[in-house]
């Protein structure tokens, strides 16, 4: 097994940082490409979930009978006849499995909105009518889904990180500043909502269980299924060939689970799909926070004081923390420094990740305090911000293995025109517009993750790669062709990219802007290894030549560092004061990213994530009803995101960022675009209208609400 790796790329021109389309486009526009939902399967049968309507309490009673005599329907799964679960493991991500997984393991209901049946019939209507039908007799308990920065029941959570860092004494470094900002921001409950929605079939297959699935990692995905019901890896196999988005919520939910169980007792296929309403129970979400940033500054901008605490809510059956106090931990330092991330237990499904986990919501606290100090300084935002960059991590120590930060503002500047800017709030009008620029600094960590990859020198001439990697839209398959094609030496349409079965050996999901990296290190290595056979002029057998690589030691090997992207954010909005409706304009984002390995996705991601950020910052926001503990509008008519009509131009660009620690050069762009970019918008609604909004979204009855307040003052 080869663990060998090679120098970082070198400037030739090659396939890698040239434009190409996806490799497997045609297949998708034509319907070509299957998701997990449209592959056929002989005597496949359905699943409807059914989930509770109370908040919080106990099943009394599933009355079953009458619904099994219902057209078609083939059986009722619930906690009284479900099999059984073990959950007493520690999975891929360092953590143990959410109860959620584990359904009808018990009469208890944490949440609205938690699974207690499965019906299953021949056809999905069937089902669906079937599940409608099914009474569930409840014990209703006082449930508490109330949110706000002034929980009292609030706890420090680590997560997967420290919950709290400081350094430095913090009054006496506020005390002596010259400049303060001491303000409260606010994010809402926000959603993922992948155009694919959730869905997996499962079967036995000799003996061995095969599910088809949309998921970001399919040996995170067998791994954990295996645990659940006590097999060994290798009885499982999970395949996940197309994947239309996931953004942090495809990893394994209720629906895999229960889809595995039907079938164990049906011995049949058995499909779940996930509803658009059910996604908002089941699919994970991001908290809400409430966020409190205190910063001071000496009369020159130097920050003296940086404290960023940030509360978050979770369930009762299984904690996550949405750590957004991190993202001031790799941004700025200060003579005293403190973070802290919090959490509190209310009666609600449990968060999870979603793109840019912390960072985005972390990011517009910081980035608006950033603004909010700049101005009280009299400092321009941007130069605020190159005055504070740290020399070396602020928490950690360590140096940076890149900080492209500057380039970033530099390049951006120039070309949004930020030097004629009147930095005086308020004062550009057209027609009965307020106009205003705004710009943030953005980052997100640069990581990668062992994993293996096998490739064939086939008899044609041809190369075949096989890899468990996920490409949930972000064009990786395309990416990895690029990668190998230049380290085989060999033109692109020599090369076959083979995705999404766990039967190819573990590898990194697509999360944390460190699935290309993590896999083209480890389709590198393969590479590498098969040319030099090739070179010493091995013989090609008919079953062609193989190689497996495994990145463990090298990744492992790693230089401690601070490793990130960085970014710069502008935005232009129009504000009408008399409407109080917000409009953006223009948007532009340069980025240090790493090597970038197809400029054609690659700003195709930055752009999506920068799109989100109009989301984020001006609509999105799930909102629960205290009475009932469920959603208000669990669809996207009630739940409201960023359309073309809301979208204006937006540009992504990128300066020379290569990573000489990795051996293609990559970093990551899945997460950075989103960062940074709800905070520039907001503090271009300042700049049009003199008026903060420390809450998201800036819906037009704020910005009525605080247009009057400021007339009042």
């Amino acid at each position: 097994m080869s663990t060998a790796t090679t120098t970082p790329a070198s400037a030739e021109k090659g396939a890698v940082g040239t434009a190409h389309t996806r490799v497997e486009g045609r297949d998708k526009v034509t319907g070509a490409a299957r998701y997990a939902g449209e592959v056929p399967f002989a005597d496949l049968a359905h699943g409807w979930l059914v989930l509770s309507t109370v908040a919080r309490g106990r099943i009394r009673a599933v009355d079953h009978e009458p619904v099994l005599e219902m057209p078609g329907v083939l059986t009722v799964l619930h906690h009284g006849n479900a099999p059984r679960l073990d959950t007493d493991f520690v999975g891929l991500l360092g953590s143990r499995p959410d109860p959620t997984c584990a359904v009808f393991q018990h009469d208890r209901v944490p949440h609205m909105g938690w699974p207690v049946a499965l019906v299953v019939a021949e056809t999905s209507e069937q089902a669906r009518e079937a599940a409608e039908a099914l009474v569930v007799h409840y014990e209703s308990e006082p449930h508490d889904v109330a949110f706000s920065g002034g929980r009292a029941d609030a706890y420090p959570a680590d997560g997967h990180m420290p919950a709290v860092t400081e350094k430095g004494d913090l009054d006496t470094e506020l005390a002596a500043s010259a400049a303060v900002v001491d303000a409260e921001y606010t994010t809402p409950e926000e959603h993922h909502n992948p155009m694919e929605p959730h869905a997996a079939t499962a079967r036995w297959d000799g003996g061995r269980l095969e599910v088809v699935d949309s998921n970001q990692g399919t040996t995170w995905v067998r791994g954990e299924l295996a645990n659940l019901f006590s097999l060994e890896p290798a009885a499982v196999r999970v395949l996940s060939e197309h994947v239309g988005g996931g953004f942090g919520s495809k990893g394994v939910r209720a629906h895999q689970v229960a889809a595995v169980m039907a079938a164990t007792v049906l011995q049949r296929p058995v499909r779940v799909v996930l509803t658009r309403r059910q996604m908002f129970s089941l699919a994970g979400y991001r908290s809400p926070t409430a966020q409190r940033v205190r910063l001071g500054c000496d009369a020159d901008g130097r920050l003296r004081a940086l404290e960023h605490r940030s509360l978050s809510l979770t369930s009762t059956v299984h904690e996550f923390v949405e750590p957004s106090a991190a993202v001031a931990r790799a941004m700025y330092d200060a003579d005293a420094h403190h973070t802290a991330n919090r959490v509190v237990r209310l009666d609600v499904p449990t968060p999870t990740w979603m793109r840019a986990p912390g960072e985005a919501p972390g990011s517009f606290a910081l980035e608006s305090a950033l603004d909010e100090l700049a101005e009280r300084c009299g400092i321009d935002p941007i130069d605020l911000r190159l005055r504070n960059e740290p020399e070396k991590g602020p928490v950690s120590g360590l140096p940076f293995g890149s900080r492209n930060l500057r380039a970033c503002f530099d390049e951006g500047a120039r070309r949004f025109g930020w030097a004629e800017r009147d930095p005086r709030p308020g004062l550009r009008r057209e027609g009965r517009w307020l106009l205003g620029t705004g710009t943030a600094a953005a980052s997100f960590p640069a990581g990668a993750a062992p994993s293996t990859a096998v490739l064939t020198a086939e008899p044609d001439g041809s190369f075949t790669v096989r890899i468990a990697a996920a490409d949930i839209g972000t064009g990786a398959r395309t990416a990895l062709t690029l990668v190998a094609a230049d380290a085989l030496r060999v033109a692109p349409d020599r090369v076959r990219v083979r995705i999404g079965d766990s039967d190819f050996g573990p590898a990194m999901i697509a999360g944390g802007s460190m699935g290309t990296r993590s896999w083209a290190w480890a389709v590198t290595a393969a590479a590498g290894e098969l040319r030099e056979r090739l070179d010493l002029g091995a013989d090609i057998p008919p079953e062609g030549i193989t190689v497996r690589s495994d990145t463990s030691a090298a990744v492992g090997a790693l230089t401690q560092k601070e490793r990130h992207s960085f970014g710069a954010q502008f935005a232009e909005v129009a504000v009408d004061v008399t409407t109080g409706e917000v409009r953006v304009r223009r948007m532009l984002g340069v980025f240090a990213a790493g090597r970038i390995v197809n400029p054609l996705t690659a700003r195709n991601q930055l752009v999506g994530g920068m799109t989100w950020g109009i989301s984020m910052a001006l609509h999105e926001e799930a909102v629960r009803d205290t009475a009932s503990g469920g959603h208000v509008g669990a669809d996207l008519a009630g739940y409201h995101v960023a359309t073309h009509a809301d979208v204006p131009l937006v540009e992504a660009d990128w300066v020379d960022d290569p990573d000489p620690d990795d051996p293609v050069g990559i970093k990551g762009i899945g997460e950075i675009g989103i960062v940074g970019a709800a905070a520039a918008i907001a503090n271009a609604v300042w700049h049009a209208t003199g008026v903060r909004h420390r809450e998201l979204p800036i819906r037009p009855d704020r910005v009525l609400a605080a247009g009057q307040g400021a007339a009042r003052a």
